[in-house]
């Protein structure tokens, strides 16, 4: 079982302190995502860098959007990647900027994960899995295309029920990607507003108990830690509008 935190690289002097949290109170992390978000200067492969100086024994997992490579060139960051060390990345789609300000390319989930596997053979690639974006049938035939471009395993978005859980691990176990393994996402949604947000810009789907405060979110990190340990999966935490210490301390 590996557990991961998604930390957004918004600043170094941020990521550090997010980073020395970890070391000194979560023990059980043995991996950190670090997303690409377009409005930070710092992208996704150079916050490697100080997870490799404060928690050296942790596996950075850097995200890629595959609408920001560009087919017809290298990838400008692998060499970057090659130096750290780094195993492991994420692809996803991305969303485009809203402004059209930065350049971006048709390039889809599945060329740029045979691109990296092309260009960087040794490092691991792992794709999105979203339970959310149409039927759960519909998407493990995406998955499979996925892993016939050369995923290695799956990161969920955020999952709320552990219901839904039950019901995609047991349809993922009936497809051809049923060896591969899964992170299985959860994240803090904390205010009315965050949960329209979901609800509408990711079609969350919410148990009828939730409620959008802190102390619910932490217990659900509970049980879906639970959850995750008796399936001998892996599990990924993303604070999100609450600091990461007021999150997860004293769970892990």
């Amino acid at each position: 079982m590996r557990i991961a935190v998604e930390l957004v690289p918004k600043t170094y002097e941020h990521l550090q302190e997010e980073l020395t949290f970890i070391q000194r109170a979560l023990p059980a992390v043995d991996t950190i995502n670090l997303p690409d978000l377009m409005r930070y200067d710092i992208r996704s492969w150079d916050a490697c860098r100080p997870v490799r100086d404060i928690l050296p024994q942790n596996s950075p997992i850097p995200h890629f959007r595959s609408i920001d490579i560009n087919l017809k060139k290298p990838l400008p960051f692998a060499e970057n990647l090659l130096e750290m060390g780094i195993k492991e990345v994420i692809v996803v789609t991305g969303d485009p900027p809203t402004d059209m300000s930065k350049r971006v390319y048709p390039t889809s989930c599945i060329d740029a994960i045979k691109k990296f596997k092309r260009e960087l053979p040794e490092i691991q690639v792992y794709a999105g899995l979203d339970p959310y974006r149409s039927s759960l049938r519909s998407e493990l035939e995406y998955l499979e295309r996925k892993q016939e471009a050369g995923a290695a395993g799956f990161f969920t978005q955020p999952y709320f029920d552990l219901r839904l859980m039950d019901v995609f691990q047991e349809m993922f176990e009936q497809s051809e990607c049923h060896n591969m393994p899964i992170f299985w996402g959860v994240t803090s949604v904390v205010g009315v507003r965050s949960r329209r947000y979901w609800e509408t810009r990711n079609r969350a789907i919410f148990p009828r108990g939730f409620e959008p405060t802190l102390e619910w979110n932490r217990e659900f990190v509970l049980k879906a830690l639970q959850w995750v340990r008796e399936r001998d999966s892996n599990i990924y935490l993303m604070p999100i509008k609450v600091g990461i210490a007021e999150y997860l301390d004293g769970l892990l």
